[in-house]
């Protein structure tokens, strides 16, 4: 579990007097990022006793052509960039925002699969025909 209160230090360096103690509604997670593979998915018990889905490796995307209007099932192929992290592409990591490579053609990534439990993405560049 994470702490997700406020820091013990100011910016200058200089300490914050504690009030009170830590509260469980204060705690977090660790991220799960998710990953090219079969598709997987873990259910988590949240706050009020409701759920969050999060995608913990995923070989599908619901993929939405912008020209047409429609949207299809597409293969993940690779991972080719991501502003959140560029270490996060040879590890195949899959956040919003990541472009990834489907066999459509290249695709962003417009949800967050670490917290929606669902990976959508927008067309960006359809896949030259070949022959």
């Amino acid at each position: 579990m994470q702490w997700h209160g406020r820091s013990q230090r100011k910016e200058t360096g200089g300490r914050y007097r504690k009030a009170r103690k830590k509260r469980k509604y204060e705690l977090g997670r660790d991220p799960i990022l998710p990953v090219i593979g079969k598709d997987e998915y873990k259910k988590l018990r949240i706050r009020g006793g409701n759920q969050k889905v999060r995608v913990v490796s995923a070989q599908h995307v619901n993929l939405t052509n912008p020209k047409t209007g429609e949207t299809k099932k597409a293969e993940i192929k690779d991972v080719m960039e991501n502003p959140a992290n560029p270490h996060y592409v040879r590890r195949d990591i899959i956040t919003k925002g990541a472009i990834i490579l489907t066999e459509m053609g290249k695709a962003k990534v417009t949800s967050r699969p670490g917290q929606h439990g669902c990976l959508n993405a927008i067309l960006i560049e359809e896949a030259k025909d070949e022959g």
